[in-house]
């Protein structure tokens, strides 16, 4: 889902003398051993040993400790909710422990032998429970995956080994500063910096050997599984047979990418191509775009100098032909340390633009802008063309209150847009296709790229008096809403209009992201349950296109709130009900988190 801004990671871990980390002295919980790294390939970063300590360390770590713990406590606390521990960490944001694999039960249906493969979900999980400031995109990335083979069920979390995670799990305690919790003031800036150049020089930690705790989502290309953080470099994993998670180690592509990846790559179905790019709103290069072969190899960087201003890019979409890149309201605003308030803002007066790139430009002199007023496009659902190529659509939700997210997610409200664009004429069109608070969609991925008539996102709006929305999406995209009304124990049933390609967007209840209140069978109505980041397995996938799209099943975690206990569904997308197909009990807890993948049997053989 939602990310996690760079903010200050490149300045701040690339500059030698603003390096800023915070240590915790004790977790609320136990973490089980760190499991051992096997040999990575030549394509992996080998992590270089720590320096040798110019001077006797035990002494200076007690009385970097000590102040860190000054400074949560009298110069910086958390002085807002979404910023206080005690409150960001509650109810099912709580992290949980590693858990090795563990056989599950199937209390409900059968599971499909479509879904022999391992769906994976990424997450923050904090290492250890922090003692200042703390925003939840900041925890260390924890992924809970479950194995289906022959209609049994493993499941098993285990944290990526990052080197931040080793460097804490090494020191018994927080090592590395949250990147947005801890900047948010210039005293604060300068102090933890302070203190931060005495860790480096006594040897604590290489910020060289990355910064970003690979908590945001998962991508599955060139052979490999990947998971992404997008201010640092992405983490190889692999899937045992056992259902086991295993860190391989950090990936630079042959030493070609020396910086950062974002976390919401697009693979094209046809060519298997992975296009990704990096954004660094402090060193002037706003925007460099690149792709991934399909057997790994990464091409030129192509740096784009006319975003002229340091945007957040968090996501992009592509066509056939083309790329597309938001240019939107949240900025970085280093006067905002000064001035003692956060260094990620908005910029009202600002108007958003798309940009539109040929997907093998060769300089950035073929990117095209294009202003959509009021537009903040997050993360995007798809896009494609029309009109022989002369025409892009792309669908994404907006972000109406875009002051608010990152600090009042309550308050985040998104509707889903569609923009067209005439490359002919620069004319640009929108189209509400939803009034409601919709996020985190979920598509059939084969569809990337192309028109597709089915999207599964995930409603954010609370919805009072156990109302269900049910949207239809029409053959020109516009969505007619109706409301069903149920009571407790009441049998709920949805219809299809078949002759109009309806569409589904099923809703939830959520508050605040990136919890999401489920939509189910009328059996979970009566219950408190909530969702998030589901995920769309075609049955056949080999032969992805020669059926209907929506030909699969839907798939994800369930936290049920009144028992805390967790499941994982299936749900057939082509039921008119979402109509539940199996229901695994989970050993323990999954906590809200982001972005999930499912990799089939035949893939997770080949990494």
């Amino acid at each position: 889902m939602l990310s996690h801004f760079p903010s200050l990671i490149h300045y701040y871990y690339h500059t030698p003398k603003l390096f800023f980390f915070s240590p915790n002295w004790k977790s609320s919980y136990v973490s089980p051993q760190a499991i051992p790294k096997k040999s990575s390939s030549t394509q992996h970063n080998k992590l270089k040993p720590l320096k040798e300590p110019l001077l006797e360390p035990s002494f200076l770590e007690v009385f970097l400790n000590a102040s860190d713990d000054f400074i949560d406590t009298y110069i910086d606390p958390p002085r807002h909710p979404f910023v206080d521990p005690e409150c960001v960490l509650s109810d099912n944001f709580a992290p949980v422990d590693e858990l090795p694999p563990t056989e599950c039960e199937v209390v409900k249906g059968t599971l499909p032998p479509c879904l022999n493969g391992d769906y994976i979900r990424n997450g923050a999980n904090p290492q250890y429970f922090p003692r200042g400031p703390f925003h939840f995109f900041d925890g260390d990335g924890m992924l809970h995956s479950t194995k289906i083979s022959q209609g049994k069920a493993i499941f098993c979390s285990h944290y990526v080994k990052t080197y931040k995670y080793l460097v804490e799990k090494k020191t018994g305690y927080s090592v590395i500063h949250n990147v947005f919790s801890d900047f948010n003031s210039l005293i604060a800036l300068v102090i933890r910096g302070a203190m931060s150049i005495t860790r480096i020089i006594i040897g604590q930690f290489d910020p060289s050997n990355g910064f970003g705790p690979a908590n945001t989502s998962l991508a599955l290309f060139g052979g490999k599984l990947f998971a992404l953080y997008e201010s640092d470099i992405p983490y190889a994993i692999k899937l045992a047979p056992n259902g086991d998670i295993i860190t391989i180690g950090c990936h630079n592509f042959d030493g070609n990418l020396s910086i950062a990846m974002t976390s919401h790559l697009k693979i094209d179905p046809n060519t298997n191509e992975a296009f990704a790019f990096r954004y660094d709103p402090i060193l002037f290069l706003y925007l460099t775009y690149f792709r991934i072969h399909p057997n790994g190899v990464k091409s030129h960087d192509l740096p784009i100098f006319y975003m002229t201003r340091p945007s957040f890019v968090h996501d992009f979409a592509i066509t056939k032909n083309y790329a597309i890149f938001p240019d939107i309201q949240i900025e970085m605003n280093l006067l905002g340390l000064i001035t003692g308030g956060a260094p990620v803002g908005t910029n009202s007066r600002k108007v958003p633009r798309l940009g539109v790139i040929p997907r093998y430009a060769i300089d950035e002199s073929e990117m095209r802008w294009f202003k959509v007023s009021g537009f903040n496009m997050m993360h995007a659902i798809n896009a494609w063309e029309e009109d022989n190529g002369d025409t892009i659509v792309v669908i994404a939700p907006n972000i109406l209150s875009i002051e608010h997210f990152l600090k009042r997610l309550k308050l985040v409200h998104a509707t889903i847009e569609q923009v067209k664009i005439d490359l002919k004429t620069g004319k640009v069109s929108r189209n509400q296709m939803s009034k409601r608070n919709l996020e985190l969609a979920c598509i059939n991925r084969t569809y990337i790229g192309k028109k597709n008539k089915y999207v599964r996102p995930i409603n954010y709006e609370f919805l009072k008096k156990n109302c269900i929305a049910f949207f239809r999406f029409f053959k020109n995209y516009q969505i007619k809403l109706t409301y069903y009304i149920f009571k407790k124990n009441t049998l709920f049933n949805i219809w299809q209009l078949s002759e109009f390609n309806i569409l589904y967007i099923y809703a939830a209840i959520a508050d605040p992201l990136p919890k999401a209140k489920g939509m189910w069978p009328q059996e979970f109505l009566d219950q408190i349950v909530s969702v998030v980041s589901p995920f769309f397995v075609p049955k056949d996938h080999d032969n992805v296109f020669a059926v209907d799209e929506d030909d699969g099943y839907v798939v994800c975690y369930m936290h049920n709130e009144s028992t805390r206990e967790s499941s994982f569904m299936v749900m057939d997308a082509k039921t008119r009900d979402l109509e539940i197909v199996a229901v695994v009990k989970l050993p323990h807890r999954v906590p809200y988190g982001f972005h999930g993948i499912f990799v089939k049997e035949s893939d997770r053989h080949m990494l």
